[in-house]
């Protein structure tokens, strides 16, 4: 069972050297976390904290692959995640997030990285996912072409322009010369 904790650090316990957290990332860590769009994933996540002079320095290396729909044909198609990402940290009066900087309570001293990591991971999602030429499924991409001939074909429709309109685009290019 994945548990919050074991993303969560206590980063007023961390001393002046760099300690590095690795993190195994499956299936539970995406069911754990609310609000997640992701649901299936194999990532491993390797955290560098450096405790500097008034803040913490935290780089994040992250590979592996999630489980992502294709926008072409819809079936679920594995997408390869490296991604190194880099947050800054520093203990004030109450937690926030506005800025490139995280404050954590000072009080409290506890960070928790799990959705960093998941945001992370969201941000090395490329925009556009398909799969590989020839890999999608066939009847989907045949039905696609179908529709998209129909779209064509009334598409070049309205382009065929009304002999009405054209005498009219005639005296309207005769009067911007």
């Amino acid at each position: 069972m994945c548990s919050q904790e074991t993303y969560t650090i206590d980063l007023k316990s961390l001393n002046d050297d760099v300690v590095t957290l690795d993190f195994s990332l499956d299936d539970e860590f995406f069911r754990a976390l609310d609000g997640a769009q992701l649901e299936h994933g194999a990532l491993h996540v390797s955290v560098s904290i450096r405790k500097m002079t008034g803040f913490f320095d935290l780089d994040f290396h992250t590979v592996g692959t999630v489980t992502v729909s294709c926008d072409r044909c819809l079936d679920d198609m594995q997408q390869p995640i490296d991604a190194d990402n880099h947050l800054v940290v520093k203990l004030g009066d109450t937690y926030s997030d506005d800025d490139d900087t995280i404050t954590v309570d000072e009080n409290e001293g506890m960070l928790d990285l799990s959705w960093f990591i998941y945001e992370f991971i969201m941000l090395a999602i490329p925009i556009k996912h398909v799969h590989a030429p020839g890999k999608c499924n066939s009847a989907m991409t045949q039905k696609l072409e179908e529709l998209s001939g129909a779209v064509r074909s009334s598409e070049e429709e309205a382009a065929a322009v009304d002999p009405r309109w054209a005498a009219l685009s005639k005296l309207k290019a005769e009067s911007e010369a």
